[in-house]
């Protein structure tokens, strides 16, 4: 699930109007933008599993896709967005950034741990959809989808009538972006 994250933060937007694009865009890969450098420093990874393609990974993001890692980022991008914005701005980032951890629930294989670290060895989550890799390309490819066209009609009407073609093509770069991130993830 990567290309799906865009799609919620597209659908948002054409919904909270208010919300700027790029905040929403980086609220919704926030917990694998904190994952990328403790990758670097070796505390999270992903392994790879059979020829490694699309979903054939386990993820060791012990930290950062733990549930209570995931509700920390999640209420201090939350935070952060309501003081520069306002209360509400700062609602939907913040539930945006954990959408993230609810739409890797369903795709990862059982890799997201309850506490950072593991701690306790609780039992780890995740419904296995990557297992199935066609379904999960659908339920990605309906994100996408959802998220293109509810932001083309966004774009359309908040150009007004008089910029029509501007908001097309807003509305068409956005579908673009998404559909580029979605073949980019299924064929890395």
């Amino acid at each position: 699930m990567f290309a799906g994250h865009f799609g919620v933060a597209a659908i948002v937007k054409a919904k909270a109007p208010e919300v700027p694009l790029w905040s929403l865009i980086v609220s919704s890969q926030l917990m694998d933008l904190v994952f990328l450098p403790l990758s670097l420093a070796g505390v999270e990874m992903i392994e790879l599993i059979g020829d490694g393609g699309y979903g054939e990974t386990i993820i060791h993001a012990d930290y950062t896709h733990s549930l209570i890692g995931a509700l920390l980022i999640s209420l201090i991008a939350g935070l952060l967005a309501g003081l520069f914005w306002n209360r509400k701005s700062g609602i939907i980032i913040g539930s945006v950034a954990f959408s993230h951890w609810l739409l890797d629930l369903i795709v990862h294989r059982s890799d997201m741990p309850i506490l950072p670290g593991n701690l306790g060895g609780f039992p780890l989550l995740g419904l296995g959809l990557w297992a199935v890799p066609t379904v999960s390309m659908a339920f990605e490819g309906l994100l996408i989808i959802a998220g293109s066209l509810l932001y083309f009609r966004y774009a359309i009407n908040s150009a007004g009538s008089q910029r029509r073609g501007i908001g097309a093509l807003m509305g068409s770069t956005m579908m673009l972006f998404l559909v580029f991130s979605l073949l980019s993830s299924m064929f890395s």
